[in-house]
């Protein structure tokens, strides 16, 4: 009589004890954490460690103590603020970028730079864009790469209102995903977005 096959584990991003942050200050203090597939929230005052779990999350940022669990596949997370990044053509952050996800939609990036009228600054270095516009070279990025776990730091700050509508559009249908999760962090989360969890830090 042959065994029976073992249960499928369910998809889960977790954070075991996790403390970390930037240079001196551990922000993120002992967290223990879990993420199943969806749409996520995590929410805090300035300062509170939104940025920095994200990084730890992503391995961006080296934790000091514990570890992060993540579930097969690539874990997406850019941040194109500095200035390190100003000389980079918009193009250019994106074929960075595709080289490091095989899932990458080419189609939906051709439909997002429509949808968030960026076509016209494709070959702009990213010193020439509008905090907004720089904000969407991001955005596209984290939309486009077919990550498992997408990770994304206030994705709508600095946008136009038909640009917010079209990210929100995307993200209600990314909730209903059974094999990605989503976290956004963001002072509070929109109440139009059916987020299935929301983490508050202190």
């Amino acid at each position: 009589m042959s065994t029976p096959p073992l249960p499928l584990a369910p998809f889960l991003l977790q954070a075991h004890q996790l403390c970390g942050g930037p240079a001196d200050a551990a922000v993120i203090q002992d967290l223990s954490h879990g993420w199943p597939a969806g749409l996520h929230g995590v929410c805090g005052d300035e300062g509170s460690g939104k940025t920095s779990l994200l990084r730890l999350l992503a391995g961006d940022l080296p934790a000091r103590r514990g570890l992060v669990s993540t579930p097969p596949g690539l874990v997406f997370w850019a941040d194109f603020k500095g200035s390190e990044h100003d000389p980079t053509r918009v193009d250019d952050c994106w074929v960075q970028l595709q080289s490091r996800f095989p899932a990458w939609d080419h189609e939906l990036l051709q439909d997002l730079l429509q949808a968030l009228d960026m076509e016209r600054h494709r070959t702009k270095p990213l010193y020439m864009l509008s905090t907004g516009s720089r904000r969407k070279v991001m955005l596209i990025a984290a939309l486009t790469s077919g990550a498992t776990v997408t990770l994304i730091d206030q994705p709508f700050a600095s946008l136009d209102q038909v640009s917010v509508r079209v990210i929100k559009s995307f993200l209600r249908e990314a909730a209903q995903a059974k094999d990605r999760a989503w976290l956004l962090a963001d002072y509070e989360m929109a109440a139009d977005l059916p987020v299935a969890s929301v983490l508050e830090l202190p």
